[in-house]
Parts: structure tokens; C-alpha cells; sequence
């Protein structure tokens, strides 16, 4: 015989959840010591909840296992053909969440959001001290360290093209 927490440990699951399994139906009342203080569970039991184990890590319904080892649904594999039809829908729908991210990142519009402005930026820079020939240094680093990357932080600053290839055209000038 095994006690509630032996027998859930058996099957790896813990004390509350056999005994939600228990108190749903699921399992069958175990029977009581004689006093009446403990649970007990044989053999059988310990299979029902083998049983019920499978079918959960096959992602099957407690309402579809309970109809499957009570006999009120005969064909089992029905049942499993129809949560794998459920879980083919479900991963077809997370594709598709994938897909709708992917394009997220990969689309300009998503990489613009609005998050600061030029004039928001020369404020901060002017806060902190710099001039406009220091702002034309800074610029003229940033081309010559890593155009690229001083093409894209022009774009987040959501400054027109024409606008970017001045600022990068005495940008090259300012560091020769």
C-alpha cells in the first residue's frame, strides 16, 4: 500500500495534484487506514495514474482522460487524433505569430518608432555643454568610426534623407 505522497512521488507529480486528481474524480477515493487517518493506494491505482500521466504528457484534456480509463469513450485513438488536429492548428497559429515578428523586426517601420527627436537630442547635447562645432566633431568621430552605424542613429533621430547625407558629407569633411 502507498500513502498519497509516496504514490504521487511514484509517479512524479506532487501530493496536491493527486489529490485534485482525487477530489475531481479522476482518481478513485482511496481507501483509509484502519482509523480512518491515512490514504492508502494499491497497484491499480498506482496504474490509473500511470496512465493518466501518459495521456497528460500527450497534452489530452482531464476530462478526455477521464472518459478514456472510465470506458465512456472506447476508441483512444479518436481522442488522440483529434488533440493532435488541435495541436497542429496551435503550432500553425505560433508559425504565424513567428512570421508576424519576424517581419516586425525586419520592417523600418518598426525599427522608427518615435523614441527621440533630433531637436530632442541637440537639446540633450547643449545640456550637457557641447557647441556646435563640438556637436560637428562628434559627428565627424561617429562617420569616421562607424558610418554605418552613424547612417542608422540618423534615421532613429527620424531626420529626412536629405538631411542625412549633408550632415555625413561634412561629417567626412570635419575628420580629414
Amino acid at each position: 500500500m502507498l500513502t498519497v505522497s509516496k504514490l504521487a512521488q511514484r509517479c512524479g507529480l506532487s501530493r496536491s495534484t493527486l489529490l485534485y486528481y482525487e477530489s475531481i474524480g479522476l482518481m478513485k477515493p482511496a481507501e483509509r487506514t484502519y482509523g480512518g487517518n491515512y490514504r492508502c493506494y494499491g497497484e491499480r491505482d498506482l496504474s490509473r495514474l500511470k496512465q493518466i500521466c501518459v495521456y497528460r504528457d500527450a497534452g489530452l484534456k482531464l476530462d478526455d482522460i477521464r472518459a478514456l480509463l472510465d470506458g465512456q469513450q472506447s476508441d483512444a485513438s479518436s481522442v488522440l487524433q483529434r488533440r493532435l488536429s488541435e495541436l497542429n492548428g496551435e503550432i500553425e497559429t505560433l508559425r504565424g505569430h513567428q512570421r508576424a515578428i519576424l517581419r516586425l523586426l525586419q520592417s523600418k517601420t518598426f525599427r522608427r518608432i518615435k523614441v527621440i527627436t533630433k531637436d530632442k537630442w541637440v537639446e540633450i547635447m547643449r545640456a550637457c555643454g557641447f557647441t556646435d562645432d563640438d556637436m560637428h566633431r562628434w559627428h565627424g568621430q561617429f562617420e569616421k568610426m562607424a558610418p554605418g552605424e552613424h547612417q542608422e542613429f540618423l534615421e532613429f533621430l527620424h531626420i529626412q534623407p536629405d538631411e542625412i547625407k549633408q550632415i555625413r558629407d561634412w561629417s567626412k569633411k570635419a575628420t580629414k
